[in-house]
């Protein structure tokens, strides 16, 4: 790619152009980007061309940053901008939920379970056949034997406890709660019947279904998906189940990869999810941290030791904990309780955590205290380490001074902790739920000095859009914009008051984007006549409604 950097557009365009007709022409190279480069270091604008073997070239849309031009991006932006092809990421998505449809529809059907049952199903199968290398099972064995024993669901359950012993999860109680969770698979008549159907029992259609569509992504790709928290929302999105009548909103892959960049999980780090649902953040951090990781040992710590985790729900434990044995985690630190219920000076001493993560259970507006989302902000970041470094995703209302609950625990968290900043998501986020979301991050343990400016943003437009029976999917620009997004956060370069404000905070301000932004850009002409076009409309229509008086100079007590 040719790059060139001058104050005037046409010149940069022209500058970047003729070097990469050259190198595409007169070299070994035939498929060249041109980026002209316009503007100072907080106005500017960043024009991608792409051109051919011939010198034919093609004006793609601007750019906010250049994380497209890397190694591991490049083939993508290609693929999207240029040959205007459906992505790999894209067909995965759609993969994962066809497959969850399709799985769903024949867990209906042929094992009549319940919604809660469902995903346990799926996990417990996922357990088992990650004991076939080691020739504790096999799909093959899966007769249909009728014997107590025996039959296939016995064959699953002893496959899943070897898992367990394999992978060191302890102590006693801890694996005998998992197990009492998956004994759904030995206890359904209809999962160990042949059905006349298929041929063969549903548990071994499962088996055989999940092998090659999910456990061979999960076992063998190096990805922060999580496979089996995707399958777990679509279940509940198709059967009308009880995720959301729990609270229980799982929080989407971009997301979770995103908030473990704010805080910069690093190797060292010890994370503590305190309301962990399927991992997904435990996951996203173990992906980077091991990523980021040195030598085979630091790996081995960074899955035995350094992940950590809280569930209250016992269907949503076992996923979890599932999860992140199925990744090799070695012993799964997530314990089956409530955190509230934990003593934060305790949590100190016991975990030592220096980066949380959480997305609390939504509160739905409960009257108990204890369900308020920023109260479980509080107890996370009284349960850290000091400087800890703790990002949550929380309802915008929260932070809005709602109710007198919410604002003394603001009141609170500034006396003890830091607000480092607060940015607003996408309102589709969490599509289908209707909740406004936005990320707080802070520094535990530190009070927060009033000098102190937080960072409050505006990142609505993240690039992600909704496609028609897909939901919320990555579009052309999402990865620039969370680029963009991540050097204005980390102080790399500047931005205007419209995406980013850096203020003082007080507990009674709304710490939203919103609240401190002021517009002092002078308008520009189409701004002043838009202004003036929407007022001309506004008078037509009162005017219409036989309210023309509002415009009418002098007394206007005689209108009616």
């Amino acid at each position: 790619a040719s790059h060139t950097n001058f104050l005037t557009p046409s010149y940069a365009v022209n500058g970047a152009l003729h070097y990469a007709r050259h190198i595409s022409t007169k070299s070994g190279f035939t498929k060249v980007f041109a980026v002209a480069v316009s503007g100072g270091e907080k106005r500017h604008r960043i024009t991608p061309y792409y051109v051919d073997d011939r010198g034919e070239f093609k004006q793609l849309d601007d750019i906010e940053s250049f994380i497209w031009f890397n190694e591991s991006n490049i083939y993508e932006y290609y693929t999207r901008h240029v040959l205007e092809e459906v992505t790999d990421y894209e067909k995965t998505t759609k993969e994962i939920l066809k497959d969850a449809a399709e799985l769903h529809e024949k867990l209906r059907t042929f094992g009549t379970l319940k919604d809660q049952d469902k995903p346990l199903v799926v996990s417990g199968i996922l357990l088992a056949l990650d004991e076939v290398e080691y020739g504790n099972f096999s799909i093959a064995s899966l007769h249909g034997d009728k014997l107590a024993g025996s039959r296939d669901g016995d064959k699953i359950m002893a496959a899943i406890k070897a898992r367990l012993t394999r992978s060191n999860v302890g102590p006693d109680a801890k694996r005998d709660k998992l197990l009492r969770e998956f004994a759904v698979i030995t206890d359904s008549v209809r999962l160990n019947e042949v059905n006349p159907t298929l041929g063969k029992t549903p548990l071994k259609y499962y088996t055989e279904f999940l092998n090659k569509r999910v456990f061979q992504a999960i076992k063998y790709q190096q990805t922060s998906e999580d496979f089996i928290g995707r399958f777990y929302g679509e279940f509940m999105s198709y059967s009308g189940g009880d995720g959301q009548s729990l609270g229980i909103i799982l929080t989407p892959k971009h997301m979770t990869d995103l908030m473990v960049d704010l805080v910069d999980v690093r190797p060292d780090d010890i994370v503590l999810d305190p309301t962990c649902g399927t991992a997904g953040f435990l996951i996203a951090a173990m992906h980077k941290m091991l990523h980021s990781a040195e030598s085979d040992s630091q790996r081995r710590s960074i899955k035995k030791k350094q992940l950590h985790g809280f569930e209250i729900q016992p269907n949503m434990f076992a996923i979890a904990a599932t999860n992140m044995i199925l990744r090799h985690d070695g012993n799964s630190n997530i314990q089956a309780a409530d955190f509230l219920s934990q003593n934060p000076a305790d949590l100190q001493l016991q975990k030592h955590a220096s980066v949380g993560l959480m997305n609390p259970p939504y509160s739905q507006g409960k009257d108990d205290p204890n369900q308020y989302e920023i109260l479980f902000t509080e107890h996370l970041l009284d349960s850290m380490t000091e400087e800890g470094r703790v990002a949550v995703i929380i309802p915008q209302s929260c932070v809005t001074n709602k109710t007198k609950i919410e604002r003394q625990a603001k009141q609170r968290i500034l006396k003890r902790h830091t607000l480092e900043g607060v940015i607003t998501c996408n309102p589709n986020t969490f599509y289908g739920v209707g909740t406004h979301a936005c990320i707080a991050i802070f520094t535990a343990g530190v009070p927060h000095p009033p000098e102190h400016e937080a960072k409050f943003i505006d990142f609505r437009d993240d690039g992600f859009v909704v496609r028609p029976h897909i939901g919320l999917i990555e579009g052309d620009t999402a990865k620039d914009k969370r680029q963009h997004l991540l050097d204005v956060w980390n102080g790399l370069i500047e931005s205007s008051s419209e995406f980013c404000v850096s203020s003082t905070v007080l507990s009674t301000d709304e710490w939203l984007h919103s609240f401190y932004y002021f517009n002092d850009e002078i308008p520009t002409d189409n701004d002043f006549e838009k202004a003036i076009g929407d007022y001309l409309t506004f008078e037509f229509s009162m005017i219409m409604q036989n309210r023309g008086y509002l415009f009418e100079g002098g007394d206007n007590n005689e209108a009616s």
